[in-house]
């Protein structure tokens, strides 16, 4: 029986790393294996920033992986919590009739979608805004070079 409400607090604590998809798929889940691939390139990214300074220009590139790999995690730990317990049922338990208690929604789900509501959200504008600002900074100094 897979449970709705863990799924959900993997979704949004262990997200980059597949910890949601292997409980949900299994070892064998493709997805599981490939989230931690933009999370440790972010993490990468992040390790730049303190050893080459804010101007590195990898960093604006890989940074941003990490927010989004974070945010997709914490929107697909939303989904899972608002799922309708007969479709989790159907989807992730199939040998169980549609009104498990496995698919139910219980406070500990509401708590898992109200923070990936707010950390997703945070972590999506403040990538967004991170590598937008590095991008028009390093064309802003590209053209400096040009019109000198």
């Amino acid at each position: 029986m897979k449970n709705k409400t863990l799924a959900a607090w993997l979704a949004f604590l262990g997200g980059p790393l597949g910890l949601h998809c292997f409980y949900l798929g299994g070892a064998g889940s493709t997805l599981g294996w490939l989230l931690p691939i933009p999370t440790a390139l972010g993490l990468y990214g992040v390790e730049r920033v303190r050893m080459f300074g804010v101007d590195d220009s990898w960093s604006w590139v890989l940074i941003p992986l990490l927010g989004f790999t974070i945010a997709g995690c914490a929107l697909t730990a939303i989904v899972y919590g608002l799922m309708s317990p007969e479709k989790w049922n159907r989807r992730y338990n199939r040998d169980a009739p549609e009104e498990s208690p496995a698919g139910s929604t219980g406070w500990l789900t509401i708590g898992a979608v109200a923070l990936a509501l707010f950390v997703g959200s945070a972590v999506l504008m403040a990538s967004f805004a991170f590598s937008f600002q590095r991008y028009f900074e390093h064309q802003v100094e590209e053209g400096r070079k040009i019109s000198q």
